[in-house]
């Protein structure tokens, strides 16, 4: 065989690998689990993407919420432990920092815990990515690390069955569930599914309680629940006040009190959200970068 026809026939043999690589799909990544202590889930290469500077705030600016706050920090805590500790769903208000809380709590443990043995990582998986738990927790399951799984803002609509892909993960199957992971959600609704979708199911279910039973049920599966509300005006002045003494902004105090109100005022509402879009607003306006506090 001629060099010029082996040549040629070494390129076709490329070539078909390359297509035959490609119809399987992208490559697994090989994660390194040291990378950070944040990471975002990729289930279509199986890749924890680290992340290097995750978006959080520290845990004492989040105010209002004393109680919540302390439930969670404490089950938490439990879990870096290695002790048993529970999924939690973190339901209510908008914008009264149940996100913030659930990142800013993490960072405070696991930067306590920096020389642990099993240190706390924080892995958020995206609504859309459901259905790919099981195939996460079986990474993550045999890992010395410890994993809070993180979805925020989770809930359902109507026609969509991935909620049960959730409720069989947050439990296990024969497995049981991994002691390693726990599971917090956040959400605006306390049963994750729509009211009108679980009257229907009750008005066109042969057995209407049952139908129901197994929408609720999806919620049973969180053992904590943590409830945040719409909070008073002296607490959203208490948000401000605040952000505005830890990020040294030169302001009276009457007058941070007087441009605060009216903020709030203008986007008719009150919440820990609004309380921190005001204080960047008037950051801009002093002329102040958070990045140099």
């Amino acid at each position: 065989m001629s060099d010029t026809l082996l040549q040629n026939l070494l390129k076709e043999i490329q070539r078909l690998t390359s297509a035959v690589e490609s119809l399987s799909g992208p490559k697994q990544a090989n994660n390194d689990f040291t990378a950070a202590d944040c990471f975002i889930w990729e289930p279509s290469t199986s890749c924890l993407q680290p992340v290097a500077k995750p978006n959080r705030i520290d845990i004492s600016l989040i105010r209002g919420v004393d109680r919540v706050r302390d439930i969670l920090h404490d089950n938490t805590q439990r879990f870096a432990d290695g002790l048993p500790a529970n999924n939690v769903l973190l339901w209510g208000a908008r914008g009264m920092g149940k996100s913030s809380l659930v990142k800013a709590t993490h960072a405070a443990i696991a930067s306590d815990g920096q020389d642990n043995a099993h240190p706390l990582k924080l892995v958020e998986i995206h609504r859309e990515d459901i259905d790919s738990l099981p195939q996460l927790m079986s990474l993550l399951r045999d890992r010395q690390e410890r994993f809070i799984l993180f979805c925020d803002d989770l809930s359902f609509d109507h026609d969509d069955t991935t909620y049960k892909s959730l409720k069989a993960a947050l439990e296990g199957g024969l497995e049981g569930r991994a002691e390693n992971v726990v599971f917090y959600a956040t959400s605006n609704r306390r049963h994750l599914l729509p009211r009108d979708m679980m009257e229907n199911e009750r008005s066109t279910a042969i057995n209407p309680s049952e139908a129901v039973e197994e929408k609720v049920s999806l919620s049973d599966r969180f053992g904590l629940w943590l409830g945040f509300h719409k909070c008073s005006q002296d607490e959203y002045l208490e948000m401000v006040a605040g952000y505005a003494k830890h990020f040294g902004l030169k302001i009276g105090e009457e007058e941070l009190r007087a441009e605060a109100l009216e903020w709030a005022t203008t986007r008719g509402a009150r919440s820990g959200r609004v309380a921190w879009q005001f204080i960047q607003d008037l950051g801009g306006r002093l002329g102040k970068r958070f990045n140099d506090t």
